[in-house]
C-alpha cells in the first residue's frame, strides 16, 4: 500500500500544471477590435480575384483591330432559363460567317434581365467554348461602380478577353464622377467604353474620354452619337466603333471607324462582314437597310428576338418585359427574308410567320 501511495505522488508531481483559463481573458479576446489588412484600402488594389494573371489574357491592341463584333442574343427555353444548345448554335453562326468578337449580356442578350450568377456563367461559357476561335467582350458595367469592379473582375478571371463599359445611368453623375467611374474599372484589362444617351440619359462627351484615354487598357468607344462624333475621335487616334447599324457604312468607309458593334449581324454576319472588310459599298448598304430599320422600329432586342424565332434558330420565348412584334410586322420581316435571301440568313429552317399563340412570355425564371 506505501508503495502506490509513493507512486500517486509522484505521478501527481511529474504531471505538467497548466495554468487555468481566465473568463475575463476570454471576454477581452472576443472584444478586440478587428483592423482590416492594409491590401483592403489600396486603390485599384483587386480582391479576391487575380484580374493582372488571368487565361485567355490579351491586350488592348488585340481588340483594337476587331472590325466585326456581334453583340449576341441570348437564347431561352420555355421556362426562361438559358437555352444554351441553341447559344451554342448561334456562336458557331457567327464564327462560321466571319464574326471576330461577340459581346456577351449586352442590351441585345438582355444582361439587364439577368442576375450576375448568370451573367458570368455565361460569359465563362462562351470563353471556354468558343474563347479559342473568336473575341469575347463581356458586358460588366453596372450604374453601381462597386458592381462593376466586381463583375468585371469575376469576368476577367474567368477569362473574358475585353470589358464592356457604359456610364451610370438612371442615378446619373458629374463629368467627373464619370473618370472616377471609368479610372476604377480601366486598371483591369482591356476595356471598351460603350457611350448610347438614348438608353442612359447622358452623353459621354469628348472631354472625359480624352482623359481616361490616357490609360493604355482603353481599347476604345463604342459610339452612338452619330458619325460626326467618330470623327472627332479617329482624328485624335481614338479607336472608335459604330454602334449604330445603319450608319456603320459610313461610319467604317467615310469617318475612320474601326468597325461596328452590330445587332443586325445576328441575322446577317456574312453581309455584316462583306460591310466591313470589302470596301465602300453602298448598293449592299442600301439593300440592308430596310432590314436595319424593321430592327430598330421598337427598341431592341424586341425586333431582334422575333426575328430568330421566325427564322427557327431560337424558341419563341420572351423575358419580360419584351414581347413580340404585331403580326403585321411579323409578316414584314418574312418578305424581308425573301427579299435579301433565305441563304445570307442564320439557320437552315423556312422562316415563317409565327402565330400570337406561339410565343412564350416569361416574367419569372
Amino acid at each position: 500500500m506505501a508503495i502506490l501511495k509513493s507512486y500517486g505522488v509522484r505521478l501527481r508531481e511529474s504531471t505538467p500544471q497548466f495554468p487555468r483559463p481566465n473568463l475575463c481573458d476570454n471576454y477581452k479576446r472576443r472584444n478586440v477590435k478587428w483592423r482590416s489588412p492594409q491590401a483592403a484600402v489600396i486603390p485599384n488594389f483587386h480582391l479576391p480575384m487575380r484580374s493582372f494573371e488571368v487565361k485567355n489574357r490579351t491586350s488592348a491592341d488585340d481588340i483594337k483591330s476587331l472590325r466585326l463584333i456581334t453583340a449576341i442574343k441570348t437564347p431561352y427555353l420555355p421556362d426562361g432559363r438559358f437555352d444554351l444548345e441553341a447559344y451554342d448554335d448561334l456562336m458557331h453562326m457567327q464564327i462560321e460567317n466571319g464574326a471576330e468578337a461577340v459581346i456577351v449580356g449586352g442590351t441585345t442578350g438582355e444582361g439587364q434581365l439577368m442576375s450576375w450568377d448568370e451573367h458570368i456563367m455565361l460569359i465563362g461559357h462562351t470563353v471556354n467554348c468558343f474563347g479559342g476561335s473568336i473575341k469575347v467582350i463581356g458586358n460588366t458595367g453596372s450604374n453601381s461602380t462597386r458592381e462593376a469592379i466586381h463583375a468585371t473582375e469575376q469576368g476577367f478571371a474567368v477569362g473574358m478577353h475585353a470589358a464592356l463599359h457604359i456610364n451610370p445611368y438612371y442615378g446619373k453623375t458629374s463629368l467627373d464622377g464619370l473618370i472616377s467611374h471609368f479610372d476604377s474599372v480601366l486598371p483591369m484589362g482591356p476595356t471598351i467604353i460603350y457611350n448610347v444617351p438614348s438608353r442612359t440619359g447622358q452623353d459621354i462627351p469628348p472631354h472625359v474620354i480624352n482623359n481616361v484615354a490616357q490609360s493604355p487598357n482603353l481599347a476604345g468607344i463604342k459610339e452612338c452619337v452619330g458619325n460626326d462624333r467618330i470623327e472627332q475621335y479617329t482624328g485624335n487616334g481614338i479607336v472608335v466603333w459604330s454602334g449604330n447599324d445603319d450608319q456603320c457604312h459610313d461610319a467604317r468607309w467615310s469617318h475612320g471607324a474601326t468597325g461596328v458593334i452590330s445587332v443586325t449581324s445576328n441575322l446577317v454576319p456574312g453581309l455584316m462582314r462583306e460591310l466591313m472588310f470589302g470596301g465602300k459599298n453602298p448598293s449592299l448598304n442600301a439593300k440592308l437597310l430596310p432590314l436595319i430599320e424593321w430592327l430598330f422600329q421598337e427598341p431592341n432586342p424586341v425586333g431582334l428576338n422575333t426575328a430568330l424565332a421566325q427564322l427557327g434558330v431560337v424558341r419563341p420565348v420572351f423575358r419580360l418585359p419584351y414581347v413580340p412584334l404585331p403580326l403585321e410586322k411579323r409578316v414584314e420581316f418574312v418578305n424581308l427574308v425573301k427579299e435579301i435571301g433565305r441563304e445570307n440568313f442564320v439557320g437552315k429552317n423556312d422562316v415563317q410567320v409565327l402565330d400570337d399563340d406561339d410565343f412564350i412570355l416569361v416574367g419569372r425564371y
